[in-house]
């Protein structure tokens, strides 16, 4: 996979436009389709409202986000109603995230699948002031540190293409997620990431308990998350990511 932009593409005098030149143009003739396997991704016509990119081999969606730097704890998206809405709708688009340099090119590229977005990853911004161009609108930002890494899949990571093999293959472990409804989805990716945390591959439901604190911030209202937290491992071991050993103790799936 060639990591470098083609120059011939940079067309514009405005830096920003010149970048988002460059940058789709990367994605459409070098990418793969991370469902797939398809050998690129075709373009959306400009200013669709919902996705930049779409696989025509398997119809996924992409959005492209990419900038200079690494993406940090939150990543500012769009309106906020529009987000929420685009949750609960048929095409709400997985989200690739790609850091580069204009003179070597793609550093990273990160596909988050569209399963781990949920309500309680997006955050809704301050109204914009009175005085401001667009008085009043409220728009959102993802909560990117809250998304479990199993959802973080890389395409490119340092500056190395990763095997499409090894990306679809994390890719189909999640695809579970799915199949849950997007209001009950933000409690298992909430357990996922607890249970990531501890960082190794055999824990016990009682160190997932340790987490109950990061739990209630996400969750204030909820008397009830120890249970919740029974629950949602339940319904991990029952899609195969985890299995249960006994008398209380778990172990991720590989």
């Amino acid at each position: 996979m060639k990591l470098g932009f083609e120059e011939s593409q940079a067309i514009y005098d405005s830096g920003s436009q010149n970048a988002q030149a460059l940058t789709e143009h990367w994605l459409h003739t070098t990418a793969f389709c991370p469902g797939c396997g398809h050998s690129n991704l075709s373009r959306f016509p400009n200013n669709s409202p919902v996705a930049d990119f779409f696989c025509s081999a398997c119809g996924e969606q992409f959005e492209l986000k990419s900038q200079k730097t690494k993406f940090g704890a939150k990543i500012v998206d769009g309106a906020y109603h529009t987000m929420i809405e685009r949750l609960n709708g048929p095409d709400n688009p997985n989200l690739l995230l790609m850091n580069y340099e204009r003179d070597s090119g793609v550093a990273n590229l990160i596909v988050v699948p569209k399963q781990f977005f949920a309500p309680e990853i997006i955050e809704e911004r301050k109204p914009l002031s009175k005085n401001a161009r667009r008085a009043g609108w409220v728009g959102c930002n993802i909560l990117f540190r809250q998304i479990p890494e199993s959802g973080k899949i890389f395409i490119v990571k340092d500056r190395v293409p990763q095997s499409p093999a090894s990306v679809r293959e994390q890719w189909r472990r999640n695809l579970f997620l799915r199949e849950e409804p997007t209001g009950a989805r933000g409690w298992l990716l909430t357990v996922m990431k607890c249970v990531e945390l501890l960082g190794k591959a055999e824990f016990s439901l009682d160190e997932v308990y340790a987490s109950e604190a990061y739990i209630r911030r996400i969750y204030p209202e909820n008397r009830h998350i120890r249970e919740k937290i029974r629950q949602q491992l339940q319904v991990l071991r029952d899609a195969g990511f985890l299995d249960f050993l006994g008398r209380g103790r778990y172990r991720l799936r590989k």
